[in-house]
């Protein structure tokens, strides 16, 4: 049995360059099964055979390959790479790594990886009023944004510093009162203006030999005492059993998401300063711990989260001693702050990472 089919002359390679506009053939699309040319010539071959030149044709003319222009690959991780890189320096607030050294202190802040901005802040009034034993510290880990811990650094400090001027005596609880009323302060204001977002705080009042410490979320004080660490506050989150009974008690909604506690299926502490949409459950109310420094009083720790989810109370002192602790003449607080930021980075800390170092026995009284 035979049979005969059309074969056209080869078109030219103009005829492939542009399927789309080809005016040679215009019924030629790519994958289709006939094409228009001039006359054609018939031959036959069996059932079972196919013709050389028809085996090219459904090859290369049917499904032509057509020419591109050279395509200059670029690896994934490259371009990666490259749009973070414009989308820093479109969105960035320029904040890779803050450091700061001064009278019987060292900070050293670091953004994470992951972010286009630092959201962590610092406050440092040494010598207040001209008084080499009092001073006040502070460290801010901002959520939603850099607003709230941006207005606590530049705000919480002179509230603090008029509230105490505002009490009558200097007692421990007239002191841990003013403080109280600072950060109540301090949320007021802010939550005045339409800025979104929070901050957690953790301050550090020196005054006459002593040091009282509050903190409003997770940021976290541990004292090192003859080598041991001391806890000096408690983390506000969620995993805290009467922090969780409080906020369901007001009528919030506790999940606990891919191991983490968080108020509304979202926020991950219970206090702080803003959150104006978690502000029912969400209190700026500080929880305050003093203590007279003593001769083992060695030095002080305010970090935030970036450091305490990866490094250990102990562990963090352990490293820090060394730099704190030897001579006088070679004392380097700013160093240990720096190796205990490097150290949450390799363990792989995707946060904004702060850490505040105070020497205390620059703040220690003869009384």
């Amino acid at each position: 049995m035979s049979c005969s089919v059309v074969l056209p002359t080869s078109p030219s390679p103009a005829a492939f360059s542009s399927p789309e506009t080809s005016t040679l053939n215009p019924s030629f699309r790519h994958g289709a099964a006939t094409l228009r040319a001039p006359p054609p010539r018939a031959i036959g071959f069996g059932r079972d055979e196919l013709p050389p030149k028809l085996s090219s044709l459904r090859m290369n003319q049917v499904n032509p390959k057509r020419k591109r222009a050279l395509v200059i690959e670029i690896p994934k991780d490259n371009a990666k790479r490259s749009i973070l890189a414009m989308g820093d320096e479109l969105r960035s607030d320029g904040r890779r790594e803050v450091v700061e050294e001064g009278l019987g202190f060292a900070v050293c802040c670091k953004r994470g990886k992951k972010k286009l901005q630092m959201e962590d802040r610092h406050l440092a009034m040494p010598c207040i009023d001209g008084d080499s034993k009092t001073a006040l510290f502070g460290v801010f880990d901002g959520h939603g944004g850099s607003k709230a811990a941006e207005f606590c650094s530049k705000s919480i400090g002179q509230f603090i510093v008029d509230e105490v001027e505002n009490r009558e005596g200097e007692s421990s609880g007239a002191i841990e009162e003013a403080v109280r009323r600072a950060y109540l302060r301090t949320d007021e204001e802010f939550l005045k203006g339409d800025a979104k977002g929070g901050a957690c705080c953790l301050t550090a009042l020196l005054h006459n030999g002593n040091l009282v410490t509050s903190n409003a979320g997770d940021c976290r004080a541990v004292l090192c005492r003859g080598g041991q660490a001391e806890a000096l506050t408690s983390d506000h989150k969620l995993s805290r059993p009467d922090e969780r009974e409080r906020v369901e008690q007001l009528g919030g909604f506790v999940h606990l998401r891919r191991g983490i506690w968080r108020l509304q299926g979202s926020l991950a502490v219970s206090r702080g300063i803003g959150d104006r949409f978690f502000k029912q459950w969400v209190t700026p109310e500080p929880e305050t711990c003093a203590i007279r420094i003593d001769s083992e009083s060695e030095f002080l720790i305010m970090a935030s989260d970036g450091l305490w989810d990866k490094v250990s109370n102990q562990e963090a002192v352990d490293i820090a001693r060394p730099f704190c602790m030897g001579d006088k003449n070679n004392t380097s607080p700013k160093s240990s702050c720096r190796e205990l930021a490097d150290l949450s980075l390799k363990r792989g800390s995707s946060d904004d990472i702060s850490v505040m170092i105070i020497l205390l026995q620059q703040f220690a009284t003869n009384q």
